[in-house]
């Protein structure tokens, strides 16, 4: 149904278009008239379409969202005594169950008779609301498109009107994205203030252990689960620390050879297979990890009398760091690259040879972008799961010695959130803390990153 929507709101915009630009054609054709148009007849068409399907599609995109919510709301009212009765939690997989046999799809539990009739009885509303819905569509669509070609003039000010939209819905998207992001910290910071009033901060902070399971009675050891995050913060530094001693000299120099050694050929070959390795998915370096390379660390420790876990910080550090080579290799080339030529052949004038007019002249000039490409290698570093899930473990161990198995922040959080949860437990919310102290960090890097590039940009431009 969202299809036959979508498709019959495109096909309103291109007949509007149309009719807009017709008339458009048509009044500037008149030449007796002794007048022309304020603008081109493809702004008057586009004014047109874009009333003809902005009404309509406002309504079925309102439909959408508050669709799921009306109706229940609506089969709540209608339940049989003994299904209103459940519980709350109960009560939303039972509606959401309700819902999906309405809709045809399979659901888990045995269905009963009167969950049938409920299921049908919220079918036929929804029937009844998608017609509504259609035809208030339908009818905003109409009168706009009569109304904004009735606007259609030679004095009419169709691009102002156009452009004035245009710049709303790039307000609109800005809009978007910015309050996407304070959403995102607000609910990290109420699931976190959630989780601190059953944890201590400081314990948090500081604690150096890290266990979350709870047990079931309160006699048990550690019943009340252990929730310092020291060890996965030095997990997460440990492994990137390692993937970036990798990334970071490989990618350079990569990057310095393709832009200002390589010849065309070589060139055309080598980047495009350096940036092959971003496409792999991370699950099939997590199998090369865990498959390849901590055996081979773990056989070479032993013949040398080193005594290496068999998942270890240095195989997924090292496996890492392959994997963000691109990220560095890439982005520093094209900065490299857009240094002025004049830059160089001022250095060669002076004297200077070709690596000293690398070191002192285009790798300075290109510091910003290198140091931006270089936080992106570093926050793809940080936010990697898969690779330490398979290579590192899951064991918070608080060590700096990379031959062991140590774990990381996201690792914790993907395995918090596995599987049904109780999101009034201290396991549960101490996911959105982590998630919280990842974002700090994170935050802390493009501080000191915005610092350098300003610091460097002044002196270079």
């Amino acid at each position: 149904m969202t299809a036959i929507f979508a498709a019959t709101i495109l096909l309103l915009a291109a007949f509007g278009y149309l009719l807009g630009r017709g008339r458009a054609l048509a009044l500037g054709g008149r030449a007796t008239a002794g007048f022309r148009l304020h603008s081109r007849p493809q702004y008057h068409g586009i004014f047109v379409a874009v009333w003809a399907a902005l009404p309509a599609l406002i309504v079925v995109v309102l439909w959408a969202i508050l669709e799921p919510s009306l109706l229940r709301s609506l089969i709540s009212d209608r339940l049989p005594a003994e299904l209103a009765s459940i519980p709350a939690e109960q009560m939303q997989v039972l509606l959401g169950d309700i819902r999906a046999l309405a809709l045809g799809q399979p659901i888990s539990r045995p269905t009963t008779d009167a969950m049938r009739a409920i299921a049908s009885e919220y079918s036929g509303m929804r029937t009844t609301g998608l017609l509504v819905v259609a035809g208030v569509a339908a009818a905003l669509a109409l009168g706009g498109l009569h109304l904004s070609r009735r606007s259609v003039a030679p004095h009419f000010r169709a691009r102002n009107k156009v452009e004035m939209l245009i710049t709303a819905l790039m307000i609109v998207a800005a809009s978007i994205a910015i309050l996407t992001t304070i959403g995102i910290i607000l609910s990290l910071l109420f699931e976190t203030y959630r989780f601190f009033t059953m944890v201590p901060f400081l314990s948090f902070l500081f604690g150096l252990e890290w266990s979350p399971q709870i047990a079931i009675r309160a006699d048990q050891v550690g019943s009340s689960g252990s929730f310092g995050a020291i060890p996965l913060i030095a997990g997460t530094m440990l492994i990137s620390a390692i993937a970036m001693a990798v990334a970071i000299p490989v990618g350079l120099m990569s990057a310095v050879y393709l832009a200002e050694y390589a010849n065309s050929r070589v060139r055309n070959v080598v980047k495009p297979l350096l940036e092959i390795l971003a496409g792999i998915p991370t699950v099939v370096y997590g199998f090369f990890a865990a498959l390849t390379m901590a055996p081979f660390i773990r056989d070479t420790g032993g013949l040398i009398g080193l005594d290496v876990a068999s998942e270890s910080a240095l195989a997924a550090g090292l496996v890492m760091g392959i994997m963000i080579i691109p990220f560095v290799s890439s982005l520093s080339d094209d900065v490299i690259n857009a240094v002025p030529q004049s830059m160089r052949d001022g250095s060669y004038a002076l004297g200077a040879t070709k690596s000293e007019t690398v070191k002192r002249v285009i790798l300075p000039a290109a510091l910003p972008g290198i140091v931006g490409a270089v936080l992106l290698a570093v926050s793809r570093a940080i936010g990697e799961t898969m690779i330490v899930v398979m290579a590192a473990g899951l064991a918070a161990n608080l060590t700096i010695n990379p031959l062991e198995a140590v774990t990381t922040v996201t690792v914790q959080i993907a395995t918090l959130l596995v599987g049904d949860q109780e999101f009034d437990s201290p396991k549960t919310l101490a996911a959105f803390a982590l998630g919280l102290a990842l974002f700090t960090i994170t935050l802390c890097l493009n501080v000191i990153a915005l610092r350098v590039v300003r610091k460097y940009r002044e002196q270079y431009d």
